[in-house]
């Protein structure tokens, strides 16, 4: 199969991707067919909204096109992108200083790893989106015929411990690395929602939070 992980806008010559920033937090990155420098944004964990970085062209990337770049890789995995070059590094200068508490870090290749890799290979679906709805679908069937787990609602471990051996478990038997540690679990969870990590397993914690309560209640 096929995957992609960029897309073609309609407001510009273009095409976006997702990047994650090797300082934290996540953006959208514009390339157009008739410029060399990138455009450049974070995403406001907040709002929502693109946070256009200080050395973008605005006159070349409006802020539309990065509200639609937002908009169609909604779910897409990050790119791997190399760091590139730094450009037109006179005019950086000279742009107005990017707002203190959303900081635009520079891209860079931080999503390497193999077993991530796996992890979006194993559930992207064939438009190429992160598929939430099958993961979470794999993660109940697995966590119904578990007894680990059924040993921990047992005894009223909290919701947070047993999703995390749920996912762990099952992160290390979809990468075939069985030597992942909880955080490394943790940062690949992050890393498939940045806003949100916990929203990835909607579903799975609403099974959870209705065995515990049953279990309290029986």
């Amino acid at each position: 199969m096929i995957r992609t992980n960029s897309v073609t806008l309609t407001t510009l010559p273009a095409v976006a991707y997702r990047q994650k920033f090797a300082s934290g937090g996540s953006g959208v990155v514009i390339v157009r067919s008739d410029a060399t420098q990138p455009g450049i944004a974070s995403i406001s964990k907040t709002s929502g909204e693109a946070i256009v970085s200080a050395n973008t062209p605005r006159d070349l990337y409006p802020q539309e096109a990065f509200d639609e770049a937002i908009a169609l890789t909604a779910g897409m995995p990050y790119r791997k992108q190399g760091k590139p070059k730094p450009l037109f590094v006179e005019a950086v200068a000279e742009e107005a200083p990017v707002v203190e508490d959303e900081p635009i870090p520079e891209v860079e290749v931080v999503i390497d790893s193999a077993e991530y890799q796996r992890i979006v290979d194993a559930y992207t679906d064939k438009d190429g989106r992160l598929s939430y709805a099958l993961l979470n679908k794999e993660l109940i069937q697995f966590a119904h015929g578990s007894e680990m787990v059924g040993r921990m609602l047992a005894a009223g471990e909290s919701e947070d411990a047993i999703r995390l051996y749920i996912v762990g478990t099952k992160f290390r038997n979809v990468t075939g690395n069985k030597d992942l540690t909880d955080e490394q679990v943790l940062k690949m969870a992050e890393l498939l929602d940045e806003v949100s990590p916990k929203g990835v397993f909607k579903e799975l914690n609403a099974k959870l939070r209705k065995q515990l309560a049953e279990r309290k209640r029986g």
